[in-house]
């Protein structure tokens, strides 16, 4: 089966960047790639702001963007999925070329620019999915012309909100210009409170994500976590992509947007760390960013987080990379004498110091 999937992977990776992330979509739904179901033990079993997660291990946003195959990817072995980002109105997004890999450095750049169909089509695709198998998220972005960003988030978690189990309001990406100004305390207070009064009306309330950036300076960070403790938002992701481009040897490294894989593990990681400890624990941490290994899943949870994403080591290693980080997870806990997840969570946040 490995050897299929590394075979799939070499004529994926022979097209266009994005052509071949569509095709990828495509063969999921199609129901042409193998499936595990999500992997689970009693060590690997956590929770995250009232959710079940038979694993740590979450699918990033910006995979599927459009939430058309949500099926096939709660069976892929993930402990939760998160779609998106999704705009109250449907958007082409920037100019192609906008996706680049960056092989050399197991790294990708894009520049997507929230392209989606828009919170109508995935309402429609969200109340049809299969219900059962695990947390399913949605992103939540604004239209690049909006005249009222804040009120974009709110919209679509008014449509989309009672479909999902979680959302996430994206303050981070680099690639919709200005929209990393909402990062700042009063913009990011008077954001996530006027999403939180929509959430609050939705038939079942749900946990309420931040997704910030890993470019923050050391003030603003801890601006911004007192701000986000004091605030509505039950859980922080740490990190989104970023514009830094330090020690990069791929020919792509010039390209604009936003770098993620394994050269942003490092600085989402001391980012991750740091938050942990302006936060105190008084809000769970999703750690994201060049997570491509156990070693690096179990460095996220020692650093502070509850759950990990991950999603350009997938372009590189496939979906069995999935299970494979899931069960060396496991052996790692058992090797240090952890019994569950929430026992390790936090332990080695001096090592990003």
């Amino acid at each position: 089966m490995k050897a299929l999937e590394r075979l799939g992977l070499g004529l994926l990776h022979r097209l266009e960047p994005e052509r071949a992330h569509g095709l990828s979509l495509m063969a999921l739904k199609s129901g042409l790639v193998p499936l595990p179901g999500p992997v689970t033990s009693p060590r690997l079993a956590t929770g995250l702001c009232g959710l079940s997660l038979p694993n740590p291990l979450g699918l990033a946003a910006g995979y599927d963007k459009d939430c058309v195959a949500l099926g096939a990817l709660g069976r892929a072995g993930f402990g939760f999925v998160e779609c998106g980002a999704v705009t109250p109105r449907a958007q082409p997004g920037n100019a192609r070329p906008r996706l680049f890999r960056l092989p050399e450095d197991r790294a990708v750049i894009n520049r997507f620019g929230f392209n989606n169909a828009g919170m109508e089509a995935a309402r429609a695709r969200l109340s049809r999915r299969p219900r059962g198998t695990v947390p399913v998220g949605l992103n939540l972005g604004a239209n690049k012309n909006s005249a009222d960003r804040a009120r974009d988030y709110a919209q679509v978690l008014e449509a989309c909100g009672p479909h999902v189990d979680f959302a996430t309001i994206n303050v981070s990406s680099p690639n919709t210009a200005g929209l990393r100004d909402l990062q700042g305390a009063e913009a990011l207070a008077a954001l996530i409170a006027r999403v939180a009064e929509i959430r609050d009306t939705l038939p079942r309330p749900i946990p309420l994500f931040v997704k910030i950036a890993p470019d923050l300076e050391a003030g603003a960070l801890a601006e911004m976590a007192a701000v986000l403790v004091e605030s509505a938002a039950d859980a922080v992701i740490a990190t989104n992509t970023t514009l830094a481009r330090e020690g990069l040897k791929s020919v792509n490294s010039h390209e604009k947007g936003g770098l993620s894989g394994a050269p942003l593990f490092e600085k989402s990681t001391r980012v991750l760390a740091r938050l942990s400890r302006l936060t105190g624990g008084k809000l769970p941490l999703i750690g994201v960013g060049g997570v491509s290994s156990a070693a690096d899943a179990y460095a996220k949870i020692r650093a502070g987080a509850s759950a990990i994403q991950l999603y350009t080591a997938l372009v590189y290693g496939g979906l069995s990379l999935v299970g494979e980080i899931a069960r060396g997870l496991d052996d790692l806990l058992a090797r240090d004498g952890y019994e569950s997840v929430a026992d390790a969570v936090g332990t080695g946040t001096e090592e990003y110091a």
